[in-house]
């Protein structure tokens, strides 16, 4: 993916200060072949419920992108100084710069030397929710801020995590191109220990949540084992998948065999695999290898996807120097207040020995490795906007903790291309032709 990046800005929470001027997008479709570039003026946010942009980027006319390296991702091979055309959208033509001819009066995107690839996806990303005592959604200018950030870095789908009825219109209108933003899919408000506390309120929220027409449900730790099997039975029969936490009361063992579709930090592994539960340093204690195996082959038995979120477990619990995390380039587009909520969480963090930090975040690598060497399907995620991760920003700082985990460069882009169309597909149930 190659494009140009914003200009520096106050930061997502603050609005970021954007000028009148283009830049190039990355637009894709997942699973398929390539991110189409396009030069599209950057709309004025206003304050309203919607985004004043008449000059969004359109799929028409006829592009060709020349002499770049092609990953099409339906394998672990890469296309060289090839030549991919694009027409209103769709691609006609993928092959050799020397066999595939340019349409006459095609805008020709010189990629020599470059790399051209589907666009990646956040898997567990989190669009703001209803402000509280506020308007109906948060403004604007705040959306529009955290989607130029997306599309800026290369990610175009996102599944949002922190479900909210405008979401589901908010959802419409991205399919509709009303803003310039990444595919979004949406999770119901989280069934959890406060929101469902019984079996009833389970089935409530799930039958609830199918009405509307959200695409999954969240869950939050919490959970009571009869609250879980009863959900688990109400949404089988309405058909809405679920994903997230594992919680306590559940365990991974029975949260993979009733259905959880996504196991979100992979969570509940290690606890599932030691007599820990949830102390880290009783678990590294106490962790059993094999068992981490099983576990790791059950889940690809079964079908689930792991969105790990490692970038963000390493900053919880290793406590990083907040002055040089809150250094990093990205950090100039998050304003002052949220920079201050990062550095009071990351001093109120887990406060425990070196040793057992280090312990315990390789054994969430290996248990990741195990999963990956097992087949199981891994979707790429950060959790954005948690501590110290700025969204778009923090999915290239997971990519880079992935390769430290020890998986493998092709099997950290699959997690975010093919992996993320077969979740659309096969949990979803919806068409994977997007990007």
């Amino acid at each position: 993916m190659f494009g140009v990046g914003p200009d520096p800005g106050r930061g997502f929470t603050a609005g970021l200060e954007r000028r009148a001027t283009t830049m190039k997008m990355g637009y894709c479709w997942v699973g398929v072949m390539c991110a189409m570039l396009i030069a599209a003026p950057v709309g004025a946010a206003t304050h309203g419920g919607t985004v004043e942009s008449p000059d969004l980027p359109s799929f028409e006319g006829t592009f060709a992108f020349t002499g770049v390296n092609v990953l099409p991702m339906d394998g672990e091979r890469v296309l060289e100084d090839h030549t991919v055309v694009v027409v209103d959208g769709v691609i006609t033509a993928v092959g050799p710069a020397s066999s595939v001819t340019v349409p006459a009066g095609a805008t020709v995107i010189d990629g020599e030397g470059r790399w051209l690839m589907p666009g990646l996806a956040e898997m567990h990303a989190h669009v703001p929710p209803v402000p509280q005592n506020g308007p109906q959604r948060p403004p604007a200018q705040v959306l529009g801020d955290i989607f130029f950030l997306y599309i800026a870095n290369g990610i175009t789908t996102i599944r949002g995590m922190l479900g909210s009825p405008y979401q589901l219109d908010l959802r419409e209108e991205i399919r509709a191109e009303q803003h310039l933003a990444p595919d979004f899919w949406v999770a119901a408000p989280s069934i959890n220990g406060n929101s469902a506390p019984t079996p009833a309120d389970a089935e409530r929220m799930i039958r609830d949540a199918a009405a509307a027409g959200y695409d999954l449900m969240k869950i939050h730790p919490g959970v009571s084992r009869a609250t879980w099997d009863r959900m688990v039975e109400v949404a089988d029969e309405v058909g809405l998948t679920f994903g997230g936490h594992v919680p306590a009361d559940v365990g991974i063992a029975h949260a993979l065999e009733t259905g959880l579709s996504t196991v979100d930090h992979v969570d509940g592994y290690l606890e599932g695999a030691s007599a820990g539960g949830g102390n880290p340093a009783t678990i590294v204690e106490t962790l059993d290898e094999n068992r981490m195996r099983a576990l790791a082959r059950r889940t690809a038995e079964v079908g689930a996807f792991v969105v790990p979120t490692m970038f963000l477990w390493e900053n919880l619990y290793s406590k990083p120097n907040s002055d040089a995390m809150l250094a990093l380039p990205e950090m100039r587009y998050v304003s002052q207040g949220q920079r201050d909520a990062w550095r009071n969480q990351n001093a109120g963090g887990p406060d425990l020995p070196t040793p057992v930090v280090e312990a315990f975040l390789d054994a969430r690598n290996r248990m990741l490795r195990y999963l990956a060497e097992a087949g199981a399907p891994i979707l790429m995620g950060t959790d954005s906007p948690q501590l110290f991760n700025v969204p778009g920003f923090a999915l290239h700082r997971e990519l880079a903790v992935m390769r430290e985990a020890g998986l493998s460069n092709f099997v950290i882009l699959e997690s975010g291309t093919r992996n993320v169309a077969r979740y659309v597909d096969e949990i979803l149930g919806e068409p994977a032709d997007f990007g």
